[in-house]
Formats: structure tokens, C-alpha cells, sequence
């Protein structure tokens, strides 16, 4: 069962009011809007969107009773869907960047190597319930037989930074040449097969990066995160606060480098707030979460400065030297 992360920061950074309306952008299986949703009382109303709508189907079940909106779409339409609904600003915005343990836990949806499944990873797949067939973006699997050793060591360096990406995509490639690469298990066995000998027992198991890097391909989740950090300034009231769960460097570097140079924005964790000893002891994913908050300024929309460039590295790592 999914265990929100950091939820009692999250209410105390946000500090919904009685009457407010706040947007979960990735509802989850709604443990945070509940938490939201109780807080701002029956004249409040927390709007919650995600992609997935299986996750979707829980929060529904989460949130039974409370003032709450679901919505079927990536955050990154947050301001359109805003419109839909007759909302022009909200005092509060959260997004938890991470994956449900509901996710990781279903073996179909190709999440995790913990388990045998098919390498989909699509957050959002659309599928007919009369044919099965799908008609969203393209599987993990698709992409590992269709990208080239180079074009896959650049998203393996890129969204996961794995430091033996050429290897791996080499390994892939040649693989795939006699056996297509279609399950979570043999991907992994794969990867770590590829990872030199001292490197495949540490404490993180080598074929993690690769499947970070794989889901936010499949789903484009630097895109739709940049989107939003764009249109914040637009999307909040004054005074009202930005709430940013990541679980890994990319998405907080981008938080971070957003929250600090918009002009419509005022930092206001100076240092990312993590969680306790006693969450971690009990919910072990909020090891690695990194909550930064922002709050609209008084009196300005704020103009939105580009990101940076996310890929500081035009080539794929060097070649590893070898052991």
C-alpha cells in the first residue's frame, strides 16, 4: 500500500486554509489530497490530476466524502484544466515527482525489475477494452528495439546517469539482434551482466538507472516538469505556495534552479527538507525525497527565465575504463 512521503511537511509548508483551492498534480493514490482535502474543510476544494488512471480509480476510493476534484491529465496542463474547472488561481500547488508503491507493485505495468512484467512503463496507457490493442506513445520495449547504441547510451547517460551507458546500450543492441528484450526480468539481468563484476552488489542494484531512465523517456517527465515550473507564477495566487517532491538529482536540480531565478517567486527552503528517521523506518522510498517549496510574490506575475540546458554533456559518459 502507497505511503504518502513527507506528508506532514507537505501540510505544514503549504498551510491550506479553511475555503482555499489547491491542485495535486499527481494525486497518486490520493493520500496527500485526502490529507489537503480535510484541511481546507467542505467550503475548500483540492483539485487532483494524474496520468494514470488506474491510480486514479484509488484516489476516487481515497478521497470518498471530501471536497475533492479528479481530473484525467498530466500536471502539465494544470492551467487549462484550471480554466475548465472556472479557477483563475490557487493558494497551493503540489507535485510529488515519485512513483506509487501501487505502480511498482503491479507486475503488467513494467515499473519494476523486482518482478516478471511486460516493459511498458507508460504512465498513461490508453487501452480498448474490446481489442486490448493501445494507442498512447511507445512502450519501453518498443523503444529498446527501435533506438540506436548511441541514441540509447545518450538516454541511459541523459535520465540516468549511469556511468556505463555505452556498455549497456551495446550489450542491448547486440542482444537484440537474436532475442527482443520485452520483460522487466531479462532487461535487468541484462544490465547487470553488463556492469563490471565489483560494481553489481552495492547498495542500489544496477539496473535502476536504467529503468529511471527508460520511464522518463517513455513519458517525457522532464518535459511536462519543465512546462509546469513555467507557468507556476501564473497558476498561484499571491502568497500562495509551490510544493516539489523529487527522488532524484534532475528533477531537483530543476525545482531548485526554477524556484531561485523566477522573479514571481520567493525560495523558501533554503536547503531541501527531507524526511525523519522514524518516516524512513516505515516508508523506506522517502529515503531519497527532497521536498522544496516557493511562494508566489505579492504584486508580481513574474517572467519566467528559460531552464537550462538539462543535458550539460553533448556526448554519451566515455567508455569505461576497463577493470
Amino acid at each position: 500500500m502507497h505511503r504518502p512521503v513527507l506528508l506532514d511537511e507537505v501540510i505544514g509548508w503549504l498551510k491550506p486554509q479553511d475555503g482555499a483551492v489547491l491542485v495535486d498534480g499527481t494525486v497518486g493514490a490520493g493520500g496527500h489530497t485526502a490529507a489537503l482535502a480535510r484541511q481546507v474543510g467542505p467550503t475548500g476544494r483540492i483539485i487532483g490530476l494524474d496520468r494514470d488512471p488506474a491510480m486514479l480509480a484509488l484516489a476516487k476510493e481515497a478521497t470518498a466524502g471530501l471536497p475533492v476534484t479528479l481530473v484525467h491529465a498530466p500536471y502539465s496542463a494544470m492551467r487549462e484544466v484550471l480554466e475548465e474547472l472556472g479557477v483563475s488561481s490557487v493558494q497551493g500547488v503540489l507535485l510529488d515527482l515519485g512513483l506509487s508503491s501501487d505502480q511498482l507493485a503491479w507486475a503488467h505495468r513494467g515499473f519494476s525489475f523486482a518482478s516478471e512484467g511486460p516493459l511498458d512503463m507508460r504512465f498513461d496507457p490508453d487501452v480498448d477494452p474490446e481489442s486490448g490493442s493501445t494507442s498512447t506513445g511507445p512502450t519501453a520495449a518498443e523503444l529498446l528495439s527501435s533506438l540506436s547504441a548511441n541514441e540509447l547510451a545518450q538516454v541511459f547517460f541523459d535520465y540516468g546517469e549511469e556511468r556505463f551507458s555505452r556498455r549497456i546500450a551495446r550489450r542491448i543492441v547486440e542482444t537484440r539482434r537474436q532475442t527482443p528484450i520485452e520483460t522487466t526480468r531479462q532487461l535487468a539481468e541484462l544490465v547487470r551482466q553488463s556492469v563490471p563484476g565489483r560494481f553489481r552488489h552495492g547498495p542500489i542494484d544496477p539496473a535502476t538507472r536504467v529503468f529511471q531512465a527508460l520511464r522518463i523517456l517513455v513519458n517525457d517527465e522532464l518535459d511536462h516538469l519543465d512546462a509546469t515550473l513555467k507557468e507556476l507564477p501564473k497558476i498561484l495566487a499571491p502568497g500562495g505556495r509551490a510544493a516539489i517532491i523529487s527522488f532524484h538529482s534532475l528533477e531537483d536540480r530543476r525545482a531548485k534552479w526554477a524556484f531561485r531565478n523566477d522573479p514571481g517567486l520567493t525560495v523558501l527552503t533554503n536547503k531541501p527538507v527531507t524526511a525523519t528517521a522514524q518516516e524512513v523506518a516505515v516508508n523506506p522510498r522517502a529515503r531519497s525525497a527532497k521536498l522544496r517549496v516557493a511562494e508566489r510574490c505579492p504584486n508580481q506575475a513574474g517572467t519566467p527565465r528559460p531552464l537550462p540546458n538539462p543535458n550539460p554533456h553533448p556526448e554519451p559518459s566515455p567508455r569505461p575504463r576497463r577493470i
